[in-house]
């Protein structure tokens, strides 16, 4: 069942949102050739606690850190690891998210290490632009796969693919709340979008096929055919006015 937001429990969520997309920030610098995914993710930890959040994602279903870290042909999910360390050319994902006050935000990048072939910049800038396109669809009558057409038609016309075993979701005072919120779909299909619904918008786009697996460890997702992905991810509100607001 879709859990629809007040108006103030929205503005407490965006409270930890905030605190997500700050931290999402300053990773961005750290990001460089040479530091370690486990470097991104003692920073998030770190910082977590200095703004007074807790970390969302470690202990989750088990998952053993603050922060996912997904380098190249890892899609999501990435466990940081001091032996995996950023080169010149990588492209990583980060994807995180926080608890306020019992309530969560959670929001992702993709970021270039150092200088990115300018095929693999287009992948990330195009994905970056599918879900800003994505967002456009949440407006109250809208329907819910109208967001997935959205992302999907873009990416597609690029020659890239979308990724069909992980979706965005709704959230709240629960990480994963329904609806489940596909980044593929026919425009029409799907509930009527309604305001006090929060939505975690996440285009997961492959630059080759959409297969992915998940490696041994249980929770890195990789692409097949070992091709490049990224992944953004923003968590907005359906409102009344039929802007959709940051979260």
């Amino acid at each position: 069942m879709v859990q629809l937001k007040s108006k103030s429990e929205v503005e407490q969520m965006r409270k930890a949102g905030a605190i997500v997309g700050q931290i999402l920030h300053e990773l961005k610098d750290l990001a460089k050739p040479g530091a370690s995914t486990a470097d991104l993710a003692l920073y998030a930890s770190t910082r977590t606690k200095e703004l007074g959040a807790k970390p969302a994602f470690k202990g989750y279903n088990g998952f053993p850190a603050t922060l996912c870290v997904s380098v190249n042909e890892e899609v999501v999910h990435g466990i940081p690891s001091k032996k995996r360390v950023l080169k010149d050319g990588d492209i990583v994902s980060c994807d995180f998210g926080v608890i306020l006050n019992g309530w969560y935000g959670d929001s992702a990048k993709t970021y270039p290490v150092g200088k990115v072939a300018a095929d693999t910049m287009k992948l990330v800038e195009t994905t970056e632009k599918s879900l800003l396109l994505g967002i456009e669809e949440c407006k109250p009558g809208h329907h819910l796969f109208d967001i997935g057409a959205a992302i999907q038609n873009y990416v597609e016309q690029f020659g890239y693919s979308v990724v069909r075993e992980f979706v965005g979701h709704g959230i709240g005072r629960s990480l994963h709340e329904d609806p489940q919120v596909p980044n593929f779909g026919i425009k029409g299909k799907g509930i009527i979008l309604k305001p006090g619904m929060v939505l975690a918008i996440e285009p997961m786009i492959n630059a080759g096929k959409p297969e992915v697996k998940v490696l041994a460890d249980g929770w890195t997702a990789v692409t097949v055919d070992k091709a490049w992905s990224a992944h953004f991810e923003h968590t907005v509100a359906i409102t009344e006015t039929g802007n959709p607001l940051d979260v």
